[in-house]
């Protein structure tokens, strides 16, 4: 791939001076909560794609109303961890491939290792910019966008309703009416008169000696080239058969995670009486009490963990199996979020330090992890030439990690990305359609 241009430090536009200009607005608990990395996602687009230049100027439109975006992460003197919105800017590259897109395109996907497609990861996250933009141009005129953000900065709702103005701003030019959203972070955790923190949140969302949320004690390690990503496309006519088999009320994403634990449990292996659980990302916006506004910008995400014995997840039916994970969701209610706000309250009373938990190692067996882009517009984002055909997660290291991503092509169909075990990458692609007894499935 061969850099063409310079390297730009885009500036938002302002028709006057943001209100929170300059400010240094601390993290919140959520904040902290959510891991300080950052999360690339890409975008496909064939030819005619969108110009540079349009995408470009629309970008400096569209991050003026989310000024966390154009800022940057700093430490202040009691080790505290600020976004100070200095107006810095976001970082474009420009890139040129010399290939025809269709040729690194396999079966609506990417066909390589994707990390050459959004800007490299920083090894110092303080003083970077916090949102970071690959335009990489095709020898056919076709465009990949790669996109990259510190996930202090905000969670998947937030930067789909950020994409969704960038939208906006390149399509309508000149008439775009940047939007208003709901950016007042310190609303979000207001404790208790007298706060109260009821669950464990010192070893559920964040760390906990060794210790964290998932567990993978006593599982061997996997090296990381032995880590394979795997996608598996599911149509929506296997959707819809797979919830006339759960029968009732039942989620796209609540379906086809049942299904998927029930698969990749059986090629693990695990003995019936081992225990799994299922890391689930739960937005908490309308969840909490009062209810914060869905166009908050900020992290409002908190963790569910579905939990069984291998062998009921294996035997149970799959309305069973969608009623636990669903039990394990409806614990996140505004009780719990309550506690958490609380907790955080009263941790920075005391000046602890608040690490998030994270998955140990490469291997997350016998437990998995899971985020939905389910109910996110990234299948849909058209800046006038039509949307993306192929919509992207980084490749995913972590034996165990998976992400459902809404197809671009087709609608109702689903992609699901998910890191797996080199040694069981083809054991699960035999049984991935499967609906056949598990139990006689099992390696």
């Amino acid at each position: 791939m061969e850099i063409t241009g310079t390297t730009t430090m885009l500036k938002p536009v302002y028709s006057a001076p943001h209100p929170l200009a300059g400010e240094k607005v601390p993290l919140t608990v959520f904040d902290r909560a959510a891991l300080d990395i950052f999360i690339p996602i890409v975008f496909a687009y064939s030819a005619p794609a969108p110009s540079n230049e349009a995408l470009k100027e629309g970008l400096r439109r569209a991050v003026a109303p989310y000024p966390h975006l154009a800022g940057r992460l700093l430490v202040d003197g009691q080790g505290r961890r600020l976004l100070h919105l200095n107006n810095e800017g976001v970082l474009v590259i420009e890139a040129t491939v010399p290939y025809n897109l269709a040729d690194v395109l396999v079966d609506g996907a990417m066909a390589a290792n994707v990390c050459d497609l959004y800007p490299a990861t920083p090894e110092e996250n303080f003083g970077v910019p916090l949102l970071q933009i690959k335009l990489n141009r095709y020898k056919c005129g076709g465009l990949v966008i790669g996109l990259s953000y510190h996930h202090h900065t905000a969670d998947g709702v937030s930067m789909s309703n950020f994409i969704t103005t960038w939208e906006n701003a390149v399509r309508e030019g000149k008439n775009f009416i940047a939007p208003s959203p709901f950016i007042d972070r310190a609303t979000t955790v207001v404790p208790r008169r007298t706060p109260a923190s009821v669950f464990d949140h010192r070893s559920i969302e964040f760390k906990n000696g060794e210790s964290g949320g998932c567990t993978s004690e006593g599982r061997d390690l996997i090296p990381t080239a032995r880590v394979k990503d795997l996608r598996v496309h599911f149509t929506a006519e296997f959707v819809a058969e797979l919830k006339a088999r759960v029968g009732g009320r039942c989620s796209t994403f609540q379906c086809l995670l049942a299904h998927v634990w029930k698969k990749i449990t059986a090629v693990r292996g695990l003995q019936p009486h081992e225990f799994t659980q299922v890391r689930v990302a739960v937005d908490c916006r309308g969840r909490a009490n009062p209810p914060v506004p869905m166009d908050f910008f900020g992290n409002m995400v908190l963790w569910a963990f579905p939990r069984l014995r291998a062998g009921d997840v294996l035997s149970w039916s799959y309305q069973s199996v969608v009623g636990a994970i669903r039990d394990a969701v409806a614990r996140i209610d505004e009780e719990y979020i309550q506690s958490f706000v609380d907790f955080g309250t009263l941790a920075d009373a005391s000046g602890e330090e608040l690490v998030a938990t994270a998955a140990a190692g490469t291997a997350l067996c016998p437990d998995a992890e899971v985020d939905s882009w389910m109910g996110l517009r990234c299948h849909l984002l058209n800046f006038g030439t039509g949307p993306p055909s192929v919509v992207q997660p980084p490749d995913l290291p972590i034996e165990g990690l998976m992400v459902f991503v809404p197809s671009p092509t087709a609608k109702g169909d689903v992609d699901l990305f998910m890191g797996v075990a080199e040694d069981q990458m083809e054991a699960f692609r035999k049984i991935c359609y499967s609906f056949d007894d598990l139990l006689a499935a099992r390696m």
